[in-house]
Parts: structure tokens; sequence; C-alpha cells
């Protein structure tokens, strides 16, 4: 199947700049593409996705992809998609994210394929150099100030006010698309929806410059992807604690699996067909589990599966599915130190000195039963669980048997309620 055909199916273009051009052009070449990211945090989060994974389709249908780091870009901002002027990062601070940002890259594209290998570029390069007189000179000439009003990027923000720095910024994204096609024959720029704008301005420049040093015609295409919605209304990629991140220091592959696996079931074959490389034949049969047997959830599954191990690999996988079992089975004590920390992150969390304490003082003293007198009753009653083992022992002691590794004990009061005791 031709590499626009299976996007299309997949949904996954808004627009390009010319179908049937670019349709022929991917046909006849291996073609060098790119798509930016700016260092805005010292991690991507999921709403990175789908432009990462487009390069990384192109890379499997023979095409090369550049991860371009926007280095530079990212010391000022990008209006698009934005009611508001950007706060700036300092220059030491946008290194830093930019060194995190480009090891995630390489986590997703394949950098040693031969000639079709990903590479990362960082328009810090060539942007920090570049003089204001030659920014002037040999850019800002070929921009005209009405073509730049009629921006949607820059129009939206009129009526609330643009600063010459962003207002500026698609000049810069320009001189990245001139600057790689020239250089490393990139002829394709991906993009989000919101980046229509800057694509065809850099689209513009580079004909304006072909044309001004050869009289040549120069052939660039365009292609963008969808704003990924969610039929709830919410924003894609944000819970209630905020984003989900790429990190696993950020967002634990816990609670990315769980991120997932948790998608409304108007989402979840969406969110196959966008987000994972499952084939077609298989995502009508998962189409079918679904409509059959919603309850099993079995697409959910499988998109949580296909997802936390692309990001974070097939062990952290296997961990993730591990601490999801113990806690919908309760048998918590299977559970090592590090799944702990992963599984109970946003439980309430208390640290004893004491490692021998008794039962009902440990309830007291971290805030689960109220008083002594209520503590005897919880435990009369069967309300408590240690590591998912009910106990009703009223002078029980805690001892090493209670602790996970001599560092945690889960306690659990009722069906849901649970809580983390630290040594």
């Amino acid at each position: 199947m031709h590499i626009l055909d299976e996007l299309a199916k997949r949904d996954l273009i808004q627009q390009t700049t010319d179908d049937e051009g670019l349709r022929k052009h991917l046909e006849n070449n291996i073609v060098t593409l790119y798509a930016g990211f700016d260092p805005t945090a010292d991690s991507l989060h999921i709403g990175h996705l789908v432009p990462v994974l487009m390069l990384k389709r192109f890379q499997k249908a023979g095409h090369r992809p550049i991860a371009l780091i926007g280095g530079g870009t990212g010391l000022i901002g990008d209006p698009s998609g934005r009611s508001t002027e950007r706060s700036l990062n300092s220059p030491e601070v946008v290194k830093g994210f930019s060194n995190k940002i480009k090891e995630q890259l390489t986590g997703v594209l394949n950098f040693d394929q031969g000639e079709n290998s990903a590479v990362a570029r960082n328009n810090h390069e060539w942007l920090s150099t570049m003089t204001i007189i030659e920014f002037l000179r040999d850019i800002g000439k070929h921009f005209s100030i009405n073509y730049m009003l009629a921006k949607d990027s820059v129009e939206s923000r009129l009526e609330n006010g643009i600063s010459f720095t962003e207002f500026s910024y698609m000049m810069l994204q320009s001189i990245d698309f001139l600057n790689l096609y020239e250089k490393e024959n990139c002829t394709l720029q991906l993009g989000g929806s919101d980046q229509w704008g800057n694509i065809t301005a850099g689209m513009e420049l580079i004909r304006r410059k072909r044309f001004e040093q050869s009289e040549e015609e120069a052939e660039v295409y365009g292609l963008t992807v969808p704003l990924i919605t969610k039929s709830d209304g919410t924003k894609f990629g944000k819970t209630a604690g905020g984003a989900v991140w790429l990190d696993p220091e950020k967002t634990t592959p816990y609670e990315f699996y769980q991120f997932w696996i948790n998608t409304d079931d108007r989402d979840v074959l969406r969110f196959i067909k966008y987000f994972t490389f499952i084939d077609f034949d298989e995502i009508e049969a998962l189409e079918k589990e679904l409509a059959e047997a919603p309850e099993k959830r079995i697409p959910h599954k499988r998109l949580a599966e296909e997802m936390t191990k692309l990001i974070h690999g097939e062990e952290a996988l296997k961990q993730a599915q591990k601490i999801t079992e113990a806690l919908f089975s309760g048998e918590l004590s299977s559970l090592n130190a590090a799944e702990i920390e992963q599984g109970f992150k946003d439980v309430p969390s208390v640290t004893i000195e004491n490692k021998e304490i008794a039962l009902i003082e440990l309830l007291v003293e971290a805030g689960i039963s109220s008083s002594k007198r209520q503590a005897r009753e919880d435990i009369k009653n069967g309300a408590i669980y240690i590591n998912g083992i009910r106990n009703q022992e009223l002078t029980h002691q805690l001892t090493e048997q209670d602790r996970i590794e001599d560092k945690f004990t889960i306690i659990r009061r009722g069906k849901k309620k649970y809580f983390l005791i630290r040594f």
C-alpha cells in the first residue's frame, strides 16, 4: 500500500500542499523529510507522538526522516495554537531540554538503518550564527507583512497582541526548511495542523531562493496531521495529574500503560489507527471484539501494550502489566519495591520510624483510622488488609514479613483506600 493511502486510511492526513505531486515524488525517490520539536520542557509528551510516529511510518516505507530539535526556535517561542505569549527559557535550560528530547527521539526512530537511517539535527546550529543583517537582507526581504498577517498563527493573535519576537517565528522555521533542503535534500515537512502556515511559508522561501539563484523551480511539499481530540471533549494527553510524558521519571511506565488502557470506547479504535502499527486486518478484528464484548476491553489492552512497548520497552510493559494484575487481584506481595513505587505513586504515603510497630498504632499514626477504637473496629470488621491479605488480629505487630524488601507495607482499608507505609 502506498504510504499516503495508508496514512489516509488511518485518518492521519489533514492537508497536503500537492497530493498528486507528493504521491509521485514518494514513488520515485527515497525522500528526506522532517518534523520539528521545540524543547519547551525536558521531555516530549504524548501530544508529540503523532508527528514522531509519522516520521517512523515514512521510515518504515523506505524514506529518510530528520528529527529537528528546535534549540534555536525554542529560544523564541512558536505562537501557533496559542492565545498568549510563551515564557522564554534561558539558553542553558533550552540546551538541556534539547539534549533530553534528542535521547527520546533516538529511542523511537531507527538511527542505524543504512540508506534511510534517521538523523537528528538542531536548528541552533544555523540560527545562532546568523547575524541580524543577514536575517533581514537574505530572509526578511522574501516575506511581505501582508503575507505574514494573513497566516492563522499570526492573525489569531492580533487582537490580544503578538510581539515581534513571536511574529518572526514563521521566518525562523522557514529558514529551517531552507537549510535542510539545501544541505540534506529535504523536500517534505510534516507537522500538526496548526503548523500549516509555517510549513507553506518555508516552501515559499525555498522557491523564491531557488529561483533567485538559478531560476529553477523547487520541488517541496508539506503535510499536516489532524489535531487529536477525545470524544468526551477533554484535551488529549491530559489527565487529572497533568500531561502524560514520555520520560519514565515524570510519567511511570505503569501510569503510561494505564492512560492507554483507560481510553474511552469511542476513541480506542481511532487511537489504535493513529498511534500503533497494527495492520488493518487486526484492527478490523479488534473492532469486532469491541462490538461483541466491550467489557473485556481487548482493544484497550492491545493499545496499551503496543504503546508501552514502543516507548518504554518490553520489560517495562511486563512490569506495568504485573502491577496492573496485582492491583486487580489484590496479591500485592508479588510486587517488588520498584513496582510498588510505580503502582502506588499517587496514594497517601506515610513514613514510619518504628519497624516493629503494632498494627493498631500504625493505623492511627498513618491516619488510616481516626482513633484506636476505630482501628480496633476496622480490624475486627475485616476492613484492614496488609499487602493484600486481610488481617483481623487485634494484637498484630508488624514484622519483617509484613515489609516488602524491608521498605514498604501497603495497607488497604475497605475496598479501595490504599496507603503506602515507608520504613
